[in-house]
């Protein structure tokens, strides 16, 4: 069983997520990458016990991560099991479930038959009766925001999440999502988007008018934001090309076409702003992330405590001058590396 560092909750700032009484690590956790099959499972086990031990309390999940689907949940509920069972209620575990888990109509989408049988799957993952937040990982256009939502508050007044949220919504989504789980009497506290310098769309209004970053202003609604480090572009990877066995030469969610000739060179530019600050483009990076107060906390992925580490320095450096704001503001421009749009927010 690990033995928690005893100043764990010396150094890490922790925020209101908007006006709920739920406070998170600025900086927290993401099981998205590197909590697969395919990872070694002490390593896995050595970042997140790490992760607590320097304040990171919150853990964030989905039924779709791995892969295969469902192993990085699997993953934590072993260490909850055999490691972090006693430190069970200073944790924060979030779990989603809206995009594909498993075949058939039933396996993916916003109908209240997948999110709680998918909810119930993911308990079972974890080893746990609940998990604190759990989210509608995207809008569905296909199902009534009335029983997508109507599922939420099944799962808060069952006991199965403390905490009910929206991932990747739009600005008239949410603003819509809010209407309808007001009516159905559910609170919903969090929102999780994408957002980065090179992935804006969150301040940019919609077709309704306002931007994700108005309504969730306007309502006192948490933002989480996840991909602040562009899946890696904003780190010291990629500057001189792109190296082998890196997430951009398999070609997956970060996808080559995206680094282009344009993009790296504002990638570069915001490297030298980062360095004549002292800090590594990923901290700048954060930094910037962070500098809106209607933004609770960032989401970030590790390869191993060290890098973590690294990424928690940004937590020591957070100001930004007007100066260096307007000339982040000439480099950081969207690249086109949004790739839950088309699926959600874009709806």
């Amino acid at each position: 069983m690990h033995v928690a560092s005893a100043d764990r909750y010396d150094s890490i700032p922790y925020r209101r997520a908007g006006r709920s009484g739920l406070s998170l690590p600025a900086i927290s956790l993401g099981l998205w990458q590197n909590f697969g099959e395919g990872d070694p499972y002490d390593r896995q086990r050595e970042i997140v016990l790490h992760a607590f031990d320097r304040g990171i309390t919150h853990l964030d999940l989905a039924n779709n991560y791995g892969p295969p689907p469902g192993s990085a949940e699997s993953s934590l509920g072993r260490m909850l099991a055999q490691d972090l069972r006693p430190y069970r209620d200073e944790l924060v575990i979030s779990t989603k479930a809206g995009y594909r888990q498993w075949p058939g109509p039933y396996g993916e989408g916003g109908s209240r038959a997948y999110l709680l049988r998918s909810l119930d799957q993911s308990l079972r993952r974890l080893g746990l009766d609940h998990v604190d937040v759990f989210y509608s990982h995207r809008y569905d256009p296909t199902t009534p925001l009335e029983e997508t939502l109507g599922a939420l508050k099944t799962a808060v007044d069952s006991g199965r999440a403390l905490y009910a949220g929206i991932s990747s919504y739009s600005a008239r989504r949410t603003s819509e999502a809010l209407a309808v789980a007001a009516q159905l009497g559910l609170t919903l506290t969090l929102h999780q988007p994408s957002y980065s310098m090179l992935n804006r769309w969150i301040e940019r209004p919609d077709v309704s008018g306002r931007s994700l970053l108005d309504v969730v202003g306007d309502v006192g609604l948490g933002m989480i934001v996840f991909s602040p480090l562009a899946q890696g572009m904003l780190t010291d990877r990629y500057l001189d090309g792109i190296p082998a066995g890196s997430r951009a030469a398999r070609d997956g969610s970060l996808q080559r076409r995206f680094l282009s000739p344009e993009n790296l060179g504002h990638v570069r530019a915001l490297d030298a702003i980062a360095r004549r600050r002292g800090q590594t483009l990923a901290q700048l990076a954060l930094a910037w992330a962070l500098r809106d107060e209607r933004i609770t906390a960032v989401l970030l992925g590790a390869s191993s405590p060290t890098q973590l580490d690294e990424n928690l320095a940004a937590l020591d450096y957070l100001s930004l001058t007007p100066q260096e704001l307007a000339e982040i503001e000439d480099h950081a421009v969207d690249a086109g590396i949004n790739i839950w749009a088309p699926r959600s927010s874009d709806l």
